[in-house]
Parts: C-alpha cells; structure tokens; sequence
C-alpha cells in the first residue's frame, strides 16, 4: 500500500515548527494556537494509518521509498507494521496532550517549547516507521536533542546535570548500535534495509557480541536495570511535559528497537541470551517496585514505577510466545496512557503548590475533588486494576509467562502487589485525610484545560481496559509473523 501518510507523519510537526518558532513567545497566543493547531494536523494524519490497516496482512504497509544517500545505497524508506502502528498514533496523541498541559504553565521561552515537542514528535514518528537501518539511526539520535534541551532549558534546579547524564547515557548506548549496523551494512553488500539485514547467515559468536551491542542501546533507553540511574533524574528536573513524553514515548524506542532489530537478526542470540533478560526484566519488576515504595518524591516514584513497567515489557518480548509479546506491546500503549496521566497529575500539583513531596500534601481530596477522582483513576490503573488499560497488558504477560514457566509468573505477579503499594500508599497520603496545611487549604480544582485533557486520557484508560481488541488485533499478525522468523535459525 503506497501512500505519503507517514513522511506527513514525520514532516507536518517539524515544519509546522519552523512557523511556531518565528512567531516566537511576544505573540504568545497566536503562537499557542498555531502550535496546537500543528499537532492536531501532526495528530490528523495519523489516524488514516489505523482506519486504512489491514489486520490481516503481517507485513510491512503504508510504505514509501525514495533513494537518500545514493553513494552507500542509503534510502529513505518507511513502512509500518501491527507493531509499530500504534506508536506512531500514540505519539502524536501525546504532543496534542503535552501543547494543552504546556498552555499556561510554561512562562519563559514558549514558542521555543512547544517548537522542541513539534519537532520531537516527528523524529520519533521517523523511528518508528523507519525501514532502512541508517535511517532509523539518525532519526533515533536526533530525538535526543529536543529532550535534551527540554530538560535543560526548562527543567529544574539540577537540570543541567541531569539532561547532560540522559544525553551522555542514551548516546553512550547508541555508539555500541552504529557499529553493529555498520557491520551488518558491510555483511549486506552495502545495504541498509532492515530486510536485508533479516536475511543474512550470521555465526553464533557474531550473533552474541551484535545482540550485546544493541542490547545496551536499547537497554539505556527503556531502561532496564542496572542502566537505568539517568531515568529518575531526567523525571524529577524535567518541566511536566518533558516527563510525559519521556514515560509514555522515549522508553518504547529502546523496547521496539528489540523487536525490530534484536530479534529478527539475531534470533539465536536472543534465544540464548533469553534467561539473561528475563532475569534482568525480573530484577526490574520487583527490585525497583521496591525502591518505588522508599520514594518521598512523586515524581521519583512514578519514575520508578515505569522502570518496573517496563520490565515487564522485556519480559513478555522474551518468553517467545504471542500472548506475552502482544501482552507487552498492549502494555506500552497502555504505560503511555496510565504514566503520562500520572505525571500530569502531579505537574497540577506542582504548579500550585511547587512541591513534589509527599510530605508536603494531605487532603487534598478537600480542596480538588475532580482533581482527586481523575487522580484516583489513574492511580488505580498504574496499579493494574482490572477494568483498566493497566490491567489488561500485565495479566497477558503474566499469563504468557506461566505458559513459559510457572515460577517466572509468579515472581512477575509480585509486581501487582508491590504496584499497588507504592501508587496507593502515595493516594493515600497526599490526597485523603484532613487538610494537612494553610498550602492544602487554598488549593483550586481543575480548570476547563486541564479537565480536558486527564478527561481524554481517562476515556483512554478506560476504552483499552474494558474492551482492548481494537489495540490487539492491529498487531496479532505482526507478533505471529515476528514469532515465526525468530523460531528459524540464522547460522550459517
């Protein structure tokens, strides 16, 4: 299936910063709603990617090709699949979110901010549509940039450290990646396209030492433990919106790259190098649920909280079976929901009462009862409520892992019980209870604004909790498909 949808998908929010940027922060309501209008058009040309999927095919639609870099047959060629469909949606959803939440809270430099998430946001619709392995490289480290600056321009009093500690991890990472496509670039004969690259007889040693190189890339992304310390830190110095586009979009690249690259090229690798992964994704789901209940930091604590999420994820991608993988795709979807919502929730805090302490609430139930019920919602599904998005992707990776092994789904069920300790034992303190100070009492409820918004993502939460299949059967073929090509061996 041919058509531009997706280069619209990437180049309408990047152009369409170039005008927020130069009607610059003096006009800042023309510039508000030519930013919003950007993203809705950014968000627009997205939808006809899901309402035009053929659920039946498992390959590669809405393609586009065109030659780049002719001297190293370097092209520009995109497609996207039942796995990497969603993401593109998800994204740009998310940036009409993150320009509403940016509306009056950002003071200083805004036509700039908003620009950096317009800009954002296609660079990351390019990863995920990206089917030429250089590509893919280039759109996965510019994205960095605009984060970057992001948390240090309007981060708080520590971000300088903290954008250079992201930047430095995640580029660190990508290094180990650009010398593993290089290699495969030269065993291809020169070429770039991920298909290619599927199709090469790889030895086993080269297969481990490639698998290791883009598991560090992507593992400093998600990021797994022990590589995970830059998360919190970005989270707790980043301006709100930074925090929901680095929760519910930045940590799924890492997670995608694994299956767009790591499995399909390497799948010998990943099945032996599968016991090391899920023990890794294991320590994340229950050690850092741990760390979570210590936090007294909000902020830190939902930051901890997505690191023992996305555990899961990896767990379900290695476990090897369809109901895990897509359990772990569902899962993603739903983390962009339930972990933007929660850092939203906790930016209106923040911008009341400039704290992110836990200490510093109590009854806050008193003075922002809407406030509270959106709150509760979503705590809830960050606990995995059934009848929430939460839910549904933790109990199909659960389920997938007892089919692998019993006691590996055992040990990932903890997650459940701690999950709903560290986020209702946070509820709990800062939202019920007598009014705990004079700050508490003079709290006001939720605008029109930002009642809009928590509403459109508890719409969200709810629609995928209660009735999931349209987010499942996009990708059933894809994960059927992606299952088959990694059960057959590629050693030479």
């Amino acid at each position: 299936m041919n058509s531009s949808l997706l280069s619209l998908a990437i180049w309408v929010p990047i152009v369409g910063a170039l005008p927020v940027l130069a009607l610059g922060s003096e006009r800042r309501n023309q510039m508000r709603w030519l930013a919003l209008a950007v993203a809705l058009a950014g968000f627009a040309v997205t939808l006809p990617l899901y309402l035009g999927f053929d659920i039946s095919q498992a390959g590669m639609q809405f393609v586009e090709q065109a030659p780049w870099i002719t001297r190293f047959n370097v092209q520009y060629a995109l497609g996207v699949d039942g796995i990497s469909m969603p993401f593109v949606i998800l994204n740009s959803f998310i940036t009409v979110i993150v320009v509403i939440a940016g509306w009056e809270v950002i003071e200083e430099k805004q036509a700039q901010y908003m620009g950096a998430f317009l800009i954002m946001s296609g660079l990351v619709n390019g990863i995920f549509s990206a089917l030429d392995g250089i590509l893919f490289y280039v759109f996965f480290e510019a994205s960095l940039i605009p984060m970057y600056l992001i948390i240090g321009i309007w981060g708080g009093p520590n971000r300088v450290y903290a954008a250079i500690k992201f930047f430095l991890y995640t580029l660190l990472g990508s290094l180990l990646m650009l010398i593993a496509m290089i290699w495969l670039f030269l065993e291809a004969g020169g070429s770039a396209d991920i298909f290619d690259w599927y199709r090469l007889p790889i030895g086993m040693t080269a297969q481990i030492l490639l698998f290791i190189a883009f598991m560090l890339s992507f593992a400093v992304k998600i990021p797994m433990w022990p590589v995970h310390t830059w998360l919190p830190d970005a989270h707790v110095e980043a301006p709100t919106g930074g925090s929901v586009v680095l929760a519910a979009i930045a940590l799924k690249q890492g997670a995608y790259g694994f299956l767009r690259f790591s499995l399909p090229i390497l799948p010998d690798a990943s099945h032996y190098l599968a016991p090391m992964v899920i023990t890794l994704s294991l320590i994340a789901v229950i050690y850092i649920g741990f760390v979570a209940l210590v936090q007294s930091d909000m902020k830190k604590l939902v930051a901890y909280s997505s690191i023992s999420h996305m555990g899961f994820v990896t767990l379900g991608f290695f476990i090897f079976n369809p109901i895990g993988m897509e359990g772990a795709l569902v899962q993603m979807i739903s983390h962009g929901f339930v972990a933007g919502a929660m850092f939203l929730c906790i930016g209106i805090m923040y911008d009341r009462m400039h704290s992110r302490q836990i200490a510093d609430y109590g009854g806050v139930i008193n003075s922002m009862p809407k406030f509270a019920a959106f709150f509760l919602l979503f705590a809830m599904a960050n606990a995995g409520l059934p009848a929430t998005s939460g839910f549904v992707g933790e109990f199909m990776v659960i389920l997938g892992a007892v089919k692998f092994n019993f006691w590996i789904g055992f040990a990932a069920a903890i997650t459940l019980i701690l999950g709903a300790a560290y986020t209702l034992w946070m509820y709990k303190r800062v939202v019920f209870g007598a009014v705990a100070n004079e700050h508490v009492a003079k709290l006001t409820d939720i605008g029109a604004r930002e009642f809009l918004f928590l509403a459109v993502l508890a719409a969200c939460v709810l629609a995928m909790g209660l009735y999931p299949l349209p987010f499942t059967e996009v990708m059933h073929a894809s994960v059927e498909n992606l299952l088959k090509h990694v059960a057959v061996s590629k050693l030479p």
